[in-house]
């Protein structure tokens, strides 16, 4: 929710060479603040302004910060941030609350910049991600031979779990750059290979890694259709050609919710937010053994930000955020779950359900006569051996039907 209000707040970056690094118009504008804000770091870079009113950023920040700002709102407050504000900083979360007409950013140079610029690595041949204040197995989801990395790092410990990760999934051969306190006159640089990373490092640090080792035997791709054995089942799987085909008619786009009602083992919202970074998803599965384990593969595929709910549809999904689209494997045939999903909808939504019974069947084909649509039967067969042969088994035909809804007429 953006909060309107006729406070503006100037959000400026600051490096590691501190007050010495500013140019003399973003100086004067710190000095002339009457409220300073910023964690107690970057508060202690700047001199002392006698009458000068300085405050810390509250703990838990997001619990804390919309009673700080409202201490302050029109006294002309400026925040201190780290290089640029809008890479994984106080700045995006500031335009959050505030909205872009009340903030105005003035950035420094990030520590990424920085860290591309020690490595000779340009942006379009590397990626990045942030750690900081995340679960580190989000790392998972960006690995593959050969890629280079930058992971700006919660603190110290950041390099030795990245190591860690490397080595628990096949790359123990890549190499780690640690570069610290970037920009500053005290600035270093640690080197080793994940599989015998052991260096102590300062707090203030960017990871830069250089994928390297055998690729898996099944990588783990973007693209939807990861193998069956990359998930944790108790046999309530979307099986892999299937998923497949779900999720090209669900089609992620950036920064679109999906609720994976009866999710299972969780593939399907898996692979919708491996799709891009910002996807996000919602499984909803009543049996709580189920949901722990959804929890357990979310994190091993690198999305541990997928949240689930454990509960029964359609009573599970009353308060859940609107979703843009809805994938139904399981409770089809429980009563208003359909309708619930289709209502949540908005024009442009996309529904997809399977079914594998005559009842859930009968459900799909009636929805599909009611609503239109798409109404397939998904039949795929494996080549195994039979004695010394080999022949075609099939597995069992899924009923999948897919809708986009429409506006009204």
């Amino acid at each position: 929710m953006t909060t309107a209000g006729p406070s503006r707040i100037t959000v400026v970056g600051i490096g590691a060479d501190g007050w010495e690094g500013l140019p003399d118009r973003l100086r004067s504008v710190v000095r002339a603040a009457p409220v300073l804000l910023g964690g107690q770091r970057h508060l202690d870079l700047v001199p002392a302004v006698p009458g000068q009113v300085r405050e810390p950023w509250p703990s838990p920040l997001r619990d804390g910060l919309p009673a700080l700002l409202a201490r302050h709102q029109g006294a002309g407050t400026v925040a201190l941030a780290s290089g640029d504000p809008l890479v994984s900083g106080i700045g995006s979360t500031l335009l959050g609350l505030l909205g872009a007409e009340a903030v105005r950013i003035e950035p420094g140079v990030s520590s990424l910049a920085l860290a591309r610029a020690r490595m000779g690595w340009s942006d379009e041949e590397s990626g990045s991600l942030s750690l900081v204040g995340r679960d580190p197995h989000l790392l998972l989801r960006a690995l593959a031979p050969g890629r280079r990395l930058l992971v700006l790092s919660a603190d110290e410990t950041t390099p030795g779990v990245v190591a860690g990760l490397l080595v628990e999934h096949g790359y123990a051969a890549s190499r780690l750059t640690v570069l610290c306190d970037l920009g500053s006159p005290d600035e270093t640089r640690f080197d080793g290979r994940a599989a015998d990373w052991d260096a102590t490092v300062p707090r203030l640090n960017v990871v830069a890694v250089e994928v390297a080792g055998a690729a898996p035997a099944q990588p783990a791709s973007w693209v939807a259709g990861l193998p069956d054995t990359a998930y944790e089942h108790d046999g309530q799987l979307t099986k892999r050609d299937v998923r497949a085909s779900a999720l090209a008619r669900l089609a992620p786009q950036p920064g679109q919710l999906l609720w994976d009602v009866g999710a299972g083992a969780g593939s399907v919202g898996v692979e919708w937010m491996r799709a891009h970074p910002t996807c996000r998803a919602v499984a909803v599965e009543a049996d709580p053994a189920r949901a722990e384990r959804i929890a357990r593969n979310a994190r091993a595929l690198g999305v541990p930000g997928l949240r689930v709910v454990t509960g029964r549809a359609p009573e599970a999904l009353d308060d859940l955020p609107a979703p843009d689209a809805v994938f139904v494997g399981g409770g089809a045939t429980r009563a208003g779950v359909i309708e619930a999903c289709l209502a949540a909808l908005s024009p442009g939504g996309r529904l997809v359900v399977h079914g594998v019974t005559l009842e859930t069947e009968q459900v799909l084909a009636a929805g599909y006569a009611r609503h239109g649509g798409e109404l397939a039967r998904v039949s795929v067969e494996h080549a195994e051996a039979i004695g010394g042969f080999t022949g075609w088994t099939p597995a069992r035909a899924v009923t999948q039907w897919s809708l986009v809804v429409r506006g009204a007429s």
